[in-house]
């Protein structure tokens, strides 16, 4: 459906650069048009980092990896677990620890090689392997011995899963995991293809070439993490379920420019973008307007590592809490539909299982803005600094989006704490990612989006010495409520509620991380395109059931 081009009739000028830039001269730019293919022209904001199911952390990777390969299971329409490599669900011992899994023996990779269960093993074992250095490996400490190999005192051969022929598998877990159906549909823990890996080594899913596949569709046209701006995920005529899919491409192309996405959708060269700030209040009435609430929180992140670090004073970061205004962000800044947040854990992640109550409800508003009590903390964290100015630097993506954000940020904290000086950093997504990692930051604009249904999604992040820490914040209390949840507590579901309740209070007194927002994301999509699946945990989008209306 055409939208009204009304308050936006200035940015058509600019129209032929941004198709030039990002349309006609692309990879993708005959999507559909003048053929009879059934494409899907999705604009992503951000670079794909890795390819590499081992590897990738972002929610960009993930959608990739979840359309074009698959797993024991698949979240399905409604977000739960379903058998996909699977041909039916596990069969999980009586104390929760042991699973059998049969897999389906009409799964073929790309290159028409069957999916063995010892695809699911190597897979497992080199994401677990440290010699891979894989950030998501803790994500497999469910799993037996997989937290000791990780850290070198174990074998990788010694991971809790073991082919039983060339289609069983079975896995045995270090402790009973309320969640483990979700993490079975979960990117990380796909099947890889030994012998491929090891053929391209170092260069193992750099390409689209460089890997194959088993998934809906396969991975083309990508030339390399974290600078190819345009790829697709082309149909797999060897999917076992390939009658369902009804795409014959998903076409991507990175804009960071919202009026340039906006400039594409208008002109007929893109099916699906993301709005923010004043153009998502603009289009908000438009009928191809839609929101999408996602478990995802966005937060500051201090730089706790050195003993030095003027962040490892609870006073500062409360003031920096205090300060900032987030219903004025969300609503005048953002204006897409993201919410303010209560705590760490979003809004409708996890429900009480006594009583029903949701997480972050049940915790209370733990994140208040109070310019006195701002005020009050400023003064204490300078006096105990001994220092009567502070200059912050803000480690951000280079989005519209984010940029302005951090400009509201920079105007907000200045003004409230007098003598605090307020720099950004805007650089692309990837390099984000990897200077947060060293811990070339003072404060990092960070995101999580949940991974699973339940609120260690988001706890597990901040234990000390977790790899997803990048601040280093570190409370021996909050690691033992964490750990006690995951085991002492792990199969008494209320005393685990508790656990991770307390942990919560104890994370947000801190201001370990000072949380902004819970995320929503405004975008317009073509009234053409129908049944796209998202998901508010794990991998966002799904495409498998994705089809386009004659």
């Amino acid at each position: 459906m055409k939208l009204k081009k009304s308050a936006l009739l200035g940015l058509i000028a600019v129209s032929s650069i941004a198709l030039a830039a990002c349309g006609g001269n692309s990879k993708n730019a005959d999507g559909g048009s003048g053929n009879d293919e059934k494409v899907f022209r999705y604009i992503e904001r951000q670079e794909m980092p890795s390819a590499d199911p081992s590897l990738a952390t972002d929610e960009v990777s993930f959608v990739a990896l979840n359309n074009v390969y698959e797993g024991i299971y698949r979240l399905d329409k409604d977000s739960k677990p379903q058998p996909a490599g699977a041909s039916e669900k596990a069969e999980v011992s009586e104390d929760g620890l042991t699973y059998k899994i049969k897999l389906r023996e009409d799964a073929k990779w790309t290159d028409e090689k069957p999916v063995r269960a010892a695809d699911f093993v190597y897979g497992w074992q080199r994401t677990v392997d440290p010699a891979t250095g894989s950030e998501y490996a803790y994500m497999f400490n469910s799993v037996k011995n997989a937290e000791k190999i990780s850290k070198g005192e174990m074998k990788k051969e010694d991971l809790g899963i073991k082919a039983v022929g060339d289609y069983e598998l079975e896995i045995t877990l270090e402790k009973a995991t309320p969640y483990f159906d979700y993490l079975l549909a979960f990117p990380s823990f796909l099947p890889q293809r030994q012998d491929i890996a090891e053929k391209y080594g170092k260069d193992y899913t750099t390409t689209s070439d460089k890997a194959v596949y088993n998934g809906p569709f396969t991975l083309t046209d990508f030339d390399g993490p974290g600078t190819d701006t345009s790829w697709s995920y082309s149909k797999n005529d060897k999917y076992w379920d390939k009658d369902t899919v009804k795409l014959d491409k998903v076409a991507i192309d990175v804009v960071k420019e919202a009026p340039t996405s906006l400039n594409l959708f208008q002109d007929g060269q893109a099916d699906e973008v993301p709005l923010s700030g004043e153009l998502a209040q603009q289009m908000k009435n438009e009928p191809d307007y839609i929101v999408l609430k996602g478990a995802s929180t966005f937060y500051l992140e201090p730089n706790q590592r050195e003993e030095n670090s003027p962040y490892r004073n609870v006073n500062l970061r409360k003031a920096l809490s205090y300060a900032i205004d987030r219903k004025a962000l969300v609503e005048q800044i953002l204006a897409n539909g993201s919410a303010v947040p209560m705590g760490l854990v979003p809004e409708g992640l996890a429900k009480d299982p006594k009583t029903d109550e949701d997480f972050a409800k049940e915790l209370g508003d733990e994140v208040t803005y109070n310019v006195d009590k701002a005020k009050e903390s400023w003064k204490k964290a300078k006096d105990e600094l001994g220092v009567s100015k502070v200059s912050i630097d803000l480690l951000i993506d280079d989005t519209d989006n984010a940029k302005k954000m951090a400009e509201y940020l920079q105007g907000s904290l200045s003004d409230t704490l007098e003598g605090l000086k307020v720099s950004v950093s805007p650089v692309p997504f990837s390099v984000r990612l990897d200077r947060s990692n060293k811990g070339d930051f003072q404060i990092a604009v960070s995101a999580w989006g949940a991974d699973y249904a339940d609120p260690s999604s988001f706890l597990d992040l901040f234990t000390t010495g977790n790899s997803y820490n990048r601040g280093h914040y570190s409370n021996p209390e909050y690691d033992k409520l964490v750990e006690s949840a995951a085991t002492t507590n792990a199969n008494n579901s209320e005393a685990r509620w508790q656990d991770m309740l307390d942990a919560e209070k104890i994370l947000m007194d801190d201001m370990g991380v000072i949380p902004l927002y819970q995320k929503a994301e405004a975008h317009l999509r073509s009234d053409k395109v129908k049944d796209v699946v998202y998901h508010s945990t794990g991998a966002k989008y799904d495409f498998k059931w994705t089809y386009i209306e004659d």
